[in-house]
């Protein structure tokens, strides 16, 4: 599909890529993507906490303020909602968007007179069917790149089933308030859940390009700094002013069977193809695969059928290997079967030329002196995830130039 060179070499870190260029000019101002969450039912221990969840109704007569923070700038904001995994109707009674005070993550209050009214269809009020998203009319709002939003809604009556849509992975600090509090600059006395729930994605006003990366909760950021978005992904955005960089990713899923969320050949086509504006991916996924038994025949077929099917609607796909996890006591095994399994299938990645670019994540955060393990400083304790540290190296391995038009 495209011609590929080798990149140099560069600290723990090896990379192989494809000479990149699409073909085509970069498109007019147009709607993308500038953050996302990937949509999964929401396990009993990640709903939100009594009173607000009771008697099978979740969030009635209660305001939700969370924050996101955007990838590319651009001007007017749409919001998306979703009700994938919803048992019953999400009725929303309202909805506002607004700036944070001072900027920051995961706070609960908002900068005085930010606030503004966000409508659906010209109403107010919407109510999402189940297994449907909903996208909201455009708000007059210039958002810079890295920029922290607030989103409050407010659904009087709640939902009316505790099966909902959420992405427990936030490491941000959502709020909880009864009553409609959705223009307030504070909320008092507000419960803090590090959860997001029902906001499945922002999209702005802009003349970029998106990147999606699919994961788990190496993407997903176990590990990183609550409030602090320095995930390996967030590391990567900052670097790509000009290229959205979206995170698809959830802590224990998998790509061939379900997990936490539905398996990565299930969400292709939702999580991936059926974004506006988004031509280039990133697979970095297979550990929990392997972790839990999987083939290393099955887990290559699923990966060149993912990059089939990214090709078929243009994506470039770029794959990156799997991670040590040598001395984890739930995927390490004494006789080295999952890590022989890790390495044929890190080989592949590396030397199949299936995918677009090769991003060597192994060789960035791997110990010289035991490459079955993480170096160590780069492990959390667990010897699967990283540390900010780690994050960092990992957004390193990827090159800039896999990004230029």
């Amino acid at each position: 599909m495209n011609r590929r060179k080798l990149l140099g070499l560069g600290g723990a870190a090896a990379v192989s890529a494809a000479t990149v260029h699409h073909g085509r000019p970069r498109p007019t101002r147009a709607w993308l993507h500038t953050w996302v969450s990937m949509p999964q039912l929401t396990e009993p221990g990640n709903l939100p906490p009594a009173p607000f969840t009771a008697d099978g109704v979740v969030l009635a007569d209660t305001t939700l303020r969370q924050t996101v923070q955007t990838s590319i700038a651009g001007s007017s904001v749409r919001l998306r909602f979703s009700n994938a995994f919803g048992g019953a109707v999400l009725p929303i009674t309202g909805v506002t968007v607004a700036l944070p005070l001072g900027g920051r993550a995961g706070v609960s209050a908002i900068e005085p007179g930010s606030a503004r009214p966000v409508t659906f269809s010209g109403r107010t009020s919407v109510s999402v069917p189940v297994g449907a998203q909903v996208v909201s009319d455009p708000v007059d709002l210039d958002l810079p790149a890295l920029t922290n939003l607030t989103v409050t809604a407010y659904l009087a009556t709640g939902q009316a089933s505790t099966a909902i849509t959420s992405h427990p992975g936030s490491r941000t600090t959502s709020h909880l308030l009864r009553g409609d509090h959705r223009g307030d600059d504070d909320l008092p006395g507000a419960t803090p859940v590090d959860h997001w729930y029902f906001l499945s994605g922002v999209e702005v006003r802009t003349t970029g390009t998106a990147t999606v990366i699919l994961g788990d909760s190496l993407t997903d950021g176990r590990g990183s700094t609550t409030n602090g978005n320095d995930r390996w992904p967030d590391v990567l955005k900052a670097r790509l002013r000009d290229v959205a960089v979206l995170n698809q990713a959830a802590g224990g899923n998998r790509v061939l069977q379900d997990g936490l969320g539905p398996n990565v050949l299930a969400r292709l086509d939702r999580d991936v193809l059926a974004l506006g504006g988004a031509d280039r991916l990133i697979v970095f996924e297979g550990v929990n695969d392997i972790g839990t038994g999987a083939a290393a025949e099955d887990l290559i077929a699923a990966y060149d059928q993912i990059v089939t099917r990214a090709h078929a609607r243009s994506f470039e796909v770029y794959g990156a290997t799997i991670t040590p996890f040598g001395g984890n006591t739930g995927y390490d095994d004494p006789e080295g079967v999952r890590e022989g399994i890790r390495r044929t299938v890190n080989d592949w990645i590396r030397r199949s030329r299936r995918f677009d670019a090769v991003l060597d994540f192994d060789a960035a955060v791997r110990d010289p002196a035991a490459p079955r393990n993480l170096l160590p400083a780069y492990d959390t304790g667990d010897h699967l995830h990283l540390n900010p540290a780690g994050y960092r190296a990992i957004a390193a391995a990827v090159p800039d130039r896999l990004f230029r038009p």
